[in-house]
């Protein structure tokens, strides 16, 4: 997981994931069976932004980009249905949060694409301004009329990692410059603090989470450990709600 470098140690994003997955499994404890004791609820505040940077990450770097939104959004809509048969109507899961993200960083790739090159004609250019900044208004809208978990500002933190990544029709030195992890967890760091102000309590220390994005080696890891993480997430919350109901049964004797 923890990997040395001429630059000191390094974490993988599948390390990354992995300590993101553990401690979303400690918050969902603290959430579901253990609700007395804050401290997991501070853990589990480290999970949602390093899942984040992921998505980001992955919007960057896939090739299939309809298959990639697909599969978290599917999975996303599997999640709501054990959600709503186990605990009735609820706020719309993080994995739909992440795909809703996903659906405003294809239309800022699309933009800068369009915008930074050379051979586009104005026009097309002005209209792929149009498309970012009705997907992001879209987006706003979205979570007045649905309850999305994390809301508006969960949603653009996959986003908000994404803004200062260099297009592929990219000329612009400047660009290049700006393309750098350290000034992309500054922009995670800020709509981390919006986060915090909007929801308070423990979200603050959802801050320290940037600590162990800074050891990113920008390398995925030896193993393809996708299918792990995309069934992590139904399956434990589907063993902590039958550890819950069988508590309460037993707790009801």
């Amino acid at each position: 997981m923890l990997t040395a470098s001429k630059f000191g140690y390094s974490l993988s994003g599948n390390a990354l994931k992995i300590i993101a997955a553990i401690t979303m499994l400690i918050d969902h404890i603290g959430v579901i069976l253990l609700p007395q004791i804050t401290l997991f609820r501070v853990i589990g505040r480290i999970s949602f932004p390093i899942f984040a940077f992921m998505i980001a990450e992955g919007c960057a770097h896939t090739k299939n980009k309809l298959r990639y939104f697909l599969s978290v959004f599917l999975l996303g809509i599997g999640c709501q249905l054990v959600l709503y048969i186990t605990k009735g109507p609820e706020k719309l899961n993080v994995l739909i949060s992440f795909s809703i993200s996903m659906l405003g960083i294809y239309a800022l790739q699309y933009m800068k694409n369009k915008v930074f090159c050379d051979k586009i004609h104005l026009t097309k250019k002005c209209f792929s301004v149009l498309v970012f900044v009705f997907a992001i208004i879209g987006i706003y809208y979205l979570n007045k009329f649905l309850r999305i978990d994390y809301g508006f500002f969960g949603c653009m933190l996959p986003l908000s990692v994404s803004i200062f990544r260099a297009p592929a029709t990219n000329r612009f030195v400047f660009l290049k410059r700006l393309d750098n992890k350290f000034l992309h967890l500054t922009l995670l760091g800020i709509c981390l603090v919006f986060m915090a102000l909007k929801y308070r309590g423990v979200q603050i220390y959802a801050l320290f989470s940037i600590l162990l994005l800074l050891f990113y080696s920008g390398e995925r890891g030896k193993f393809k450990m996708k299918y792990f993480f995309y069934l992590f997430y139904p399956i434990h919350l589907v063993i902590l709600e039958g550890i819950s109901y069988i508590l309460l049964v037993i707790n009801q004797q």
